[in-house]
């Protein structure tokens, strides 16, 4: 498996990846997914000038993943990511947080930040061993569809401008 720069090629496999993780409830968005609509906003981030950047996790050929970043404010980017069931456990969340890393410091951006879902143990574990730490709780924040509220985890990262990328 390897991380590369998202190709508009990738989208339509990018809105599938986001739809499968939409039935798993592990993302913000929820099934049924708009595939044209998911892959015409990953288009338009692909598209997008720096800082805002995508990549993607291949695995023999095929797009198993994918990670974006967008500025939220001056020099702070906010992240995302998602990978398929069957490439999980496997380095690719290291490997995107190692491209974003790169990218962010390259940019000169002074902070990563990204919620998770409280239950999501898998992403938040990744997120805290790249050193992220927790910066808040938004409690029953999204309302879903069905009328639940989920919170998210704040989650960051503080980037000085000396330290290399891990």
């Amino acid at each position: 498996m390897f991380v590369r720069s998202a190709r508009s090629e990738d989208v339509e496999a990018i809105a599938l990846i986001m739809a499968a993780l939409a039935e798993e409830g592990l993302i913000a968005t929820e099934a049924p997914v708009d595939l044209e609509a998911q892959a015409r906003r990953f288009r338009e981030v692909i598209e997008a000038d720096s800082p805002t950047a995508a990549w993607v996790l291949e695995d023999a050929g095929r797009v198993v993943g994918n990670a974006s970043v967008h500025e939220r404010g001056s020099g702070v980017l906010y992240l995302g990511m998602g990978i398929s069931p069957q490439a999980r456990g496997r380095g690719g969340g290291r490997a995107f947080l190692e491209a974003i890393l790169e990218h962010a410091y390259a940019c000169g951006a002074h902070k990563l930040e990204l919620e998770v879902w409280l239950d999501n143990a898998r992403a938040i574990a990744v997120y805290a061993a790249a050193g992220f730490e927790v910066e808040g709780l938004r409690r029953n924040h999204y309302r879903r569809r069905d009328g639940r509220l989920r919170s998210a985890l704040l989650m960051a990262r503080l980037l000085q401008a000396d330290e290399p990328p891990r």
